[in-house]
């Protein structure tokens, strides 16, 4: 199921960012930094008791302004909105209620999701009790104190996230449909590709928008199987910041991301590959999708004998974290390879979801630990008892060692080497995780 999402808005300037980077602290488990995503994070994967959330940080809104940057970053906030599964409205108890307050609870109210308002820097409560409950005039409901700076009142303001959060939906576990989200950058022809798919086969079974996500579902019927395409596009404005763009296009991303079972990473060829492309292609790789590098318009550039693997170096260059993905070049215009698509979907998903016995995966750990040692530490060195597997989408294994301190991050790469060559898993991550467990609880290979 994917998690739901929840989004932190509000002015410029009353703590958006100082409440997100501490629910990313350490009382809060956060995914690990993907190389090639941007470091200045706008989204984490946050847990709190039983339950998991995506959370997005926005720029402020400004609701009446001529600036072009802060009428971006509403823009960009209202997607966000629009994304969310629960909002959290932060307001400032140090500026008091402003009428830009009114202005964008009208925003929110107007979505009709669940919002919590959050007034940020109350220091002490005791004192400024009479203060908060000032923003009870904003109307949409209590308010909640905390001071971000400080880390206090954070656990309650979680407490009621959880409350307001969609139950799991029965439905839409039961979609056995493969969901395909179309990811890229503005203008590299997503909806081209859509458009195309549909033109082709003219065996479109629905439009439906999604429920409270900010893009289009489409069923397209293939083969006598339907595929659910999920896409993003949209974003077409010009004159805009490289660093507003980045986060418009990324809370797009998340979104759909969410929710799909293969992400579709769109590349221009006529532009090459990118460090925006990185960014897109690594919110798909940490949440452990299945991959498909599409570079698209490759009708439009000039080639020789050597043009393909110039191009797939680069890429592999430049997305060097996700080395499993492959890569197809097509032409939305043309339609240039583009039903490929279906067949490497299928194949993605299958992989995703492929199961080892634990008695052939060890046989393959233990070939492994045989044709190059573990590493060595201070005369120590580690020992791989036993490994299995205990999940798929994507394909996660537990494997026990003598001391995890001891398991290099190359060592590991290299053991998920040895599984990829033995059992494929083409167009999915695999996650390995490193217990310690005594020796005389388990044989050692």
């Amino acid at each position: 199921m994917s998690k739901p999402i929840v989004a932190i808005v509000g002015r410029p300037n009353v703590g958006k960012s100082t409440l997100f980077n501490a629910l990313a602290g350490s009382r809060i488990s956060i995914i690990q930094d993907t190389p090639g995503v941007t470091r200045d994070r706008i989204y984490a994967d946050v847990e709190w008791l039983d339950r998991s959330f995506t959370m997005i940080d926005t720029g402020g809104i400004e609701p009446d302004t001529n600036d072009i940057i802060l009428s971006q970053m509403r823009e960009q906030a209202q997607i966000a909105i629009d994304t969310a599964d629960v909002i959290l409205f932060m307001t400032d108890l140090k500026q008091g209620l402003v009428d830009a307050d009114a202005k964008v609870a009208d925003m929110l109210r107007r979505s009709h999701k669940p919002v919590l308002l959050v007034v940020n820097k109350v220091d002490s409560f005791v004192r400024d009790e009479a203060a908060v409950y000032e923003f009870y005039n904003l109307g949409i409901g209590d308010p909640y104190p905390v001071s971000a700076a400080n880390r206090t009142g954070i656990g309650d303001l979680l407490d009621e996230v959880l409350k307001r959060l969609p139950e799991k939906n029965a439905s839409e576990e039961e979609d056995t449909r493969p969901k395909v989200a179309i990811v890229g950058k503005p203008n590299v022809g997503k909806s081209s590709i859509i458009n195309r798919l549909l033109g082709e086969d003219r065996l479109i079974v629905s439009d439906i928008a999604g429920t409270t996500r900010d893009a289009v579902d489409t069923v397209v019927k293939y083969d006598g199987k339907e595929y659910v395409f999920i896409d993003t596009a949209g974003i077409r404005r010009k004159n805009r910041i490289k660093e507003d763009l980045e986060h418009y296009m990324i809370v797009r991303a998340v979104g759909a991301v969410e929710r799909a079972d293969v992400v579709v990473v769109v590349i221009d060829a006529t532009e090459g590959v990118t460090e925006q492309d990185a960014k897109i292609a690594g919110i798909a790789h940490e949440r452990g999708k299945g991959i498909i590098i599409a570079v698209n318009k490759w009708d439009a550039v000039e080639k020789d004998t050597h043009t393909v693997k110039k191009f797939s170096d680069k890429i592999r260059q430049t997305l060097s974290f996700m080395a499993y993905a492959d890569i197809l070049f097509i032409s939305a215009k043309s339609g240039q390879r583009l039903t490929r698509l279906y067949s490497m979907v299928d194949e993605v998903i299958e992989s995703a979801n492929r199961r080892v016995g634990t008695g052939v995966l060890n046989e393959i750990l233990s070939e492994a630990v045989a044709l190059q040692q573990p590493p060595m530490d201070k005369g120590k060195r580690l020992k791989c008892y036993y490994m299995t597997q205990v999940g798929v989408a994507p394909p996660t294994f537990v494997l026990f060692v003598n001391d995890k301190k001891l398991m290099h991050f190359s060592y590991e790469r290299y053991i998920e080497n040895q599984i990829r060559t033995a059992f494929g898993f083409k167009g999915t991550a695999i996650r390995i995780i490193t217990r310690e467990r005594a020796k005389k609880e388990q044989p050692e290979l």
